[in-house]
């Protein structure tokens, strides 16, 4: 019996890190702490190891193509394949930036929409019969969903829509940001919103396509953690610790094989609308 094998991208604190932690103390098989920062994800797989658990480093940029490669090489090589992806980017500039909208709606789609897909379209290829996927979203994308056109939303909620039509729908919103003109083209003015509205609708597109594919009972779920103190979104006032954030992510990366749970959005472990 092969040793299941789990990815968990931008792991080495935070949500990422609790997940890595959860999943290094529930699954039975090889946990990867992946990192853009080498020195960051050593470190954080060190405290891990301190605590008696024995997670996997893999650096892994997701705006990079090569480093994402590397990765599916490694896991290819080494593993034959793998059975947990958690995709973790989550990227926000502070309110308080003075950075202009164009470029903070480049940044923030390029990192945690495209970086995404990009790992996604590595990735998903080599996943084994009963994987698990993980898209972390957020509800964020609810609020900027409902702040978009109805001809957008319309769009973005259809279950039919293809994968060429959202990545050109993101490369508009961050053509529109970027003079400023998102807005009348029927866009949120939230950059972190649109972001996460990307991850939702993919989340929906790869659970079709895995719908029609030959392995057995891969699923690919999204959620959100809720609003947890952490780097980006502050520890003073959010109510929830990286911990709880991470608790739907693990429930979901666990399921047991045959559950009836594809292409849903979740919070607290209970399917949510979009």
């Amino acid at each position: 019996m092969m040793s299941r094998v789990a990815v968990v991208t931008g792991a080495n604190k935070g949500i990422g890190f609790e997940i890595v932690r959860g999943l290094c103390k529930q699954l039975d098989g090889i946990v990867y702490l992946t990192a853009r920062n080498e020195k960051l994800g050593q470190e954080a797989v060190q405290k891990l190891k301190s605590e008696g658990l024995n997670p996997s480093f893999h650096q892994l940029d997701i705006t990079n193509e090569q480093s994402i490669q590397a990765l599916k090489q490694h896991l290819q090589d080494k593993h034959g394949g793998l059975d947990v992806l958690v995709n973790n980017a989550g990227f926000a500039y502070k309110a308080a930036s003075t950075a202009p909208f164009g470029t903070q709606a480049e940044d923030t789609v390029g990192i945690n929409f495209f970086g995404t897909l990009a790992v996604s379209k590595a990735l998903l290829p080599i996943i084994r019969p009963h994987g698990r996927v993980v898209n972390v979203s957020s509800q964020g994308s609810n609020m900027s969903l409902s702040k978009c056109s109805t001809e957008l939303q319309a769009r973005f909620r259809d279950r039919s829509i293809q994968e060429e039509e959202l990545v050109m729908s993101l490369n508009k919103f961050i053509e529109t940001a970027k003079a400023g003109k998102h807005k009348e083209n029927g866009f949120s003015d939230s950059a972190y919103g649109m972001s996460k509205v990307g991850v939702t609708v993919l989340t929906f597109i790869q659970a079709r396509e895995m719908e029609k594919d030959s392995r057995e009972d891969i699923l690919v779920n999204c959620m959100c953690p809720g609003w947890c103190k952490s780097d980006m979104a502050g520890w003073e006032r959010p109510p929830r610790s990286a911990a709880d954030g991470a608790d739907t992510a693990l429930f979901l990366a666990l399921l047991p094989p045959n559950t009836d749970s594809q292409g849903l959005f979740f919070y607290d472990r209970k399917p949510i609308p979009f």
